[in-house]
């Protein structure tokens, strides 16, 4: 085999659509179940063939992976199923979900990163949710304990409900619970973000953050670069992450 035929074999997956498709197809997320992969590999699928029908050139399709464009998507997609009415207790400014017992606050994507600071970002220098309560998401507001940022909340947010307010405020005191936790919709959204780092490995880095960090850089007056730069997991939090979800963490309502 010649040089040429050697560079063209080892061809990038971003160099071309086919290309793109052939890394997805061909690629595998440790730990994880062998179904949950195929599920999100035909929503990847999916979204790619969609996308380049619409015009989208290579590069964007790569972009938007890269930015978890793809599993915001699918996560959406499963939220926005009719359901029964499941007698959740959420209630406008409960907000005991919304006391971040984790070490960052959740798990999120760049898009959704980078919508949630643009939401919060015109808010900077005012009282925020920490003036109600220290562990308190930044994006509450204090005295109504009701999000600022609702339409710009991520899948973990949209994803979490409760059969219990009580549950939740034992959970926000660090005492465990049941009747409170996140419905399939974050599983789908972590294994497809999960399954576009690994078909892109080589050509762009898939990263995730932490929500706790985008909020408070945000009304802090923190510029969306420098809060993605202070917010940034390391690599393995994404792998812990889905990790947690599979082994059924966080069972609540049905399977989306």
């Amino acid at each position: 085999m010649n040089r040429a035929a050697r560079r063209a074999g080892a061809q990038k997956p971003g160099r071309s659509v086919e290309g793109l498709r052939k890394a997805v197809a061909a690629a595998r997320v440790p730990g994880a179940p062998p179904a949950a992969t195929e599920r999100a590999r035909r929503i990847v699928l999916a979204y790619l063939d969609a996308a380049a029908q619409k015009g989208a050139g290579v590069d964007a399709l790569v972009s938007n992976m890269k930015s978890g464009v793809p599993a915001v998507t699918a996560a959406r997609v499963a939220l926005s199923q009719p359901q029964e009415d499941a007698g959740y207790a959420c209630a406008h400014g409960c907000a005991f979900c919304c006391i971040l017992t984790g070490a960052d606050g959740g798990t999120i994507t760049e898009s959704e990163a980078r919508t949630l600071h643009a939401a919060l970002a015109p808010l900077a220098g005012q009282p925020d949710g920490r003036g109600w309560h220290p562990r308190a998401c930044p994006a509450l507001d204090p005295e109504t304990r009701a999000c600022r940022a609702y339409e710009a909340r991520p899948t973990i947010c949209r994803s979490y409900v409760s059969f219990s307010a009580e549950a939740c405020e034992q959970i926000s005191l660090g005492v465990p619970a049941e009747g409170s936790g996140v419905l399939g919709a974050h599983a789908t959204s972590l294994q497809v973000h999960s399954l576009c780092r690994a078909a892109l490995k080589g050509t762009a880095a898939v990263a995730t953050y932490a929500l706790a960090e985008i909020a408070a850089a945000a009304v802090e007056g923190v510029a969306i670069e420098a809060a993605l730069k202070r917010a940034r997991h390391k690599p393995r939090e994404l792998a812990d992450e889905l990790k947690r979800v599979s082994e059924g963490a966080s069972r609540v309502g049905r399977a989306q």
